[in-house]
This record gives structure tokens, C-alpha cells and sequence, in this order.
């Protein structure tokens, strides 16, 4: 919890600085390129967090990785978080960083599971649903198929969720059922 506060703070500071600097879009490429690479890389993951690791040791790893991939802005930046000792944060500043980035920017993440792959008119339909919902102009829509959910969709807006589909209609009949007890007298 401590390291995800931090996170989004030095996450802020460097949206921040990007911002004023006008080379936020490239600060932003190389946030999405460190959270891509700390998700995928279970070493790097535990090596961050590791407190017998030295920080310029950390420090040299990171370079060796990021060097000529992400602007020099974020290569400072990640000097200045491995002599603070905050290397830790650094896994979680990815997610962060894209969090306060699409807030910034008037975006809003929505996530779709549904039965089958969404048509394109229903893919609009949603995501007009979400602009309708949270009054922002953008929507990033991220789709995922179950088909255990046998049909209808489940809509995940934030911490709100939208739970149409034909299993949960299903569970909630089966439990109507069972609580409302038919007796033949």
C-alpha cells in the first residue's frame, strides 16, 4: 500500500514534468514500455524489491535495459528514484502513471467480458454507454471472451460493474426458487 501512495506520487511528479517540458506523449510511451517490462519479467519484478541489492547495482540493471529505448527525462528520472531507495514503487509506477495519464487526458478504461466476440455496433453501443455514464469524451474499451457467461455481457466501469448476462440471470432465478418454496396443499 506504502508503494503503491508512493508510486502514484513520483507517477504525478513525473506526468508533471512531462507536462511542462511538452514531451508528455514520449514520457508516456516509455511509462507504457517500464510497466509492459516489469509485468512480463518476474526477475526484474524481485529484483526491485529486493532490499540486499544496492541501489547502483539496481540502478546499472535499469540503464542497461532502458538505455536508447526511453528519453532522457525518464532515464533521470529513474536516477533520481534509485537514490531516493525507491526502486520498489517503480513496479507499480507503470499502471499509475497510464491511471492519472487518462484522467488527465479525459479518458476513461472500461472492460467488457462477454459470450462471443462484441460486433462493432455493440461495441459502439457500450462505449457510448460508459461516455453517457461518466460524462467523459474518450473510451478505451478492453474485450474479453467467457463464454461460461453463456450470453449478455459484464461491463466493468471503474469500481461500478454491469452484470447483464444470461449466467447471473440464471443464479439469480436458481436462488429465487430456493428461497420462495412451493407447497401443494
Amino acid at each position: 500500500m506504502a508503494d503503491q501512495r508512493v508510486a502514484a506520487r513520483y507517477a504525478k511528479s513525473l506526468l508533471d514534468l512531462g507536462k511542462e517540458m511538452g514531451t508528455l506523449e514520449t514520457v508516456k510511451q516509455d511509462m507504457d514500455l517500464l510497466g509492459k517490462t516489469v509485468a512480463e519479467n518476474r526477475d526484474l519484478r524481485l529484483l526491485l524489491r529486493n532490499p540486499i541489492v544496492k541501489h547502483d547495482k539496481k540502478l546499472a540493471i535499469l540503464t542497461a535495459i532502458f538505455q536508447g529505448k526511453v528519453s532522457d527525462v525518464t532515464m533521470q528520472f529513474f536516477t533520481i528514484l534509485t537514490q531516493k531507495n525507491r526502486e520498489s514503487a517503480l513496479e507499480s509506477m507503470g499502471t499509475e502513471f497510464q491511471a492519472q495519464y487518462n484522467v488527465m487526458q479525459g479518458i476513461q478504461t472500461a472492460q467488457v467480458t462477454s459470450a462471443t466476440p462484441l460486433t462493432p455496433a455493440l461495441r459502439d453501443e457500450l462505449e457510448q454507454l460508459v461516455i453517457k455514464q461518466t460524462g467523459l469524451t474518450e473510451v478505451k474499451l478492453t474485450e474479453k471472451v467467457d463464454p461460461s457467461l453463456i450470453g449478455g455481457f459484464v461491463l466493468r466501469v471503474g469500481d461500478q460493474q454491469i452484470d447483464d448476462s444470461v449466467r447471473t440471470s440464471l443464479r439469480k432465478l436458481r436462488t429465487s426458487l430456493q428461497e420462495n418454496t412451493y407447497s401443494n396443499n
